[in-house]
């Protein structure tokens, strides 16, 4: 890939050239624009900076091929959402040290989701409650159908008021076309991409603080207690990058248009603006309660079987140390409220107040 020249983004500080790391490491992602990061960040060099050899693996078809990456050790870092709670209830002892994606000032955030109508289906712009009685499409059990869930809980409605159609996010489209379904939900780009090629199509509705987001840097928990010193060089270059395409969203979309060929340059400069609000790889009390709120609700439709207590997945030390050590790379980020910040002996209380709603 042909590497941006760095523009006004903070230099990090230099790695410690005595701290142990492993010589080479992969890392895995989903060809989608908000976990563009990871790329950006071997185009910008910061992965080099920090004494790291990481190779961006190619993209993996969903989540869960990700993961089983992870697990075969094909790759170390995983940036994962919805399915690493499937990978946790199977049994897998994986740990999330960072976010790609979310938020860690605010429960609701989710900018990056829209619903999109297809012409006649008699769904009205800017009404979300004219979606009852609808043919919905989303990736049953995926961020998607959490925001979905979470729109008829406001709207005091039940599942059954709509119709779910389980549909791949870059099968929405088609199914918009055809008539399959009436309403499409999804993260960017594929809202953009089906406003441009549906014709007729429309948004009904973009972001709204339903959800809060579930996007997570994941790697195994003996990884990471193992390899402490390449764990936070990995999230320190992942941090710099993140903090890069804040500060630059239309290079970033370039990077972004070059890495998943198939995405039209001008879809990638509009969705980075959603993107990048959204660009927050702290962890706090909000994350924590983003994975309860969603595995809760997944367990009381039966989606899954069972629940875990997040306190055991998350592991914020490494990120937290980051933070202290190079704070330009997060100061434009909105403070994380004091209820919600993280230290030792945090706990999270699913029926406290550390995050308010």
């Amino acid at each position: 890939m042909v590497a941006l020249s760095a523009c006004s983004s903070p230099t990090p500080a230099p790695a410690d050239p005595s701290a142990s790391a492993l010589d080479s490491v992969t890392a895995g992602w989903v060809s989608s624009i908000d976990q563009i990061g990871l790329p950006a960040a071997l185009d910008q060099g910061f992965f080099d900076e920090y004494g790291l050899d990481v190779d961006v693996a190619d993209p993996f078809a969903t989540g869960v091929d990700q993961l089983n990456a992870l697990e075969t050790d094909a790759i170390q870092f995983a940036q994962v959402g919805a399915p690493f709670i499937g990978a946790k209830l199977s049994g897998a002892d994986y740990v999330i040290v960072g976010n790609y994606t979310g938020s860690a000032s605010q429960f609701g955030v989710d900018e990056t989701m829209a619903v999109i109508a297809r012409e006649g289906s008699g769904v009205e712009e800017g009404d979300l409650s004219t979606i009852l009685g609808k043919k919905i499409g989303v990736a049953v059990g995926s961020i998607n159908h959490l925001y979905l869930l979470a729109v008829l809980e406001d709207l005091g409605a039940e599942v059954d008021d709509v119709q779910v159609v389980n549909t791949a996010p870059p099968d929405l489209g088609v199914a918009l076309q055809t008539g399959g379904i009436d309403v499409a939900i999804s993260w960017d780009p594929w809202p953009l991409q089906n406003l441009d090629q549906v014709e007729g199509s429309y948004e009904v509705a973009r972001g709204g603080g339903y959800i809060g987001f579930l996007g997570y840097i994941v790697a195994k928990r003996d990884f990471v207690e193992e390899n402490p010193e390449t764990v936070e060089a990995f999230l320190t270059a992942r941090a710099a990058a993140d903090r890069w395409i804040r500060d630059n969203p239309s290079d970033a979309a370039a990077t972004a248009s070059r890495w998943l060929s198939s995405l039209d340059p001008a879809i990638a400069e509009a969705s980075m603006e959603y993107n990048i609000q959204q660009l927050d790889p702290r962890i706090s009390a909000c994350n924590y309660a983003a994975l309860d709120s969603a595995e809760t609700t997944l367990n009381e439709l039966g989606s899954i079987d069972g629940t875990f207590d997040v306190n055991e997945v998350f592991v914020p030390g490494p990120i937290t140390r980051v933070i202290d050590a190079n704070p330009e790379l997060f100061d434009d980020l909105t403070p994380i409220p004091s209820a919600a910040q993280w230290s030792d002996g945090f706990a999270f209380d699913p029926a406290g107040s550390q995050c308010s709603r």
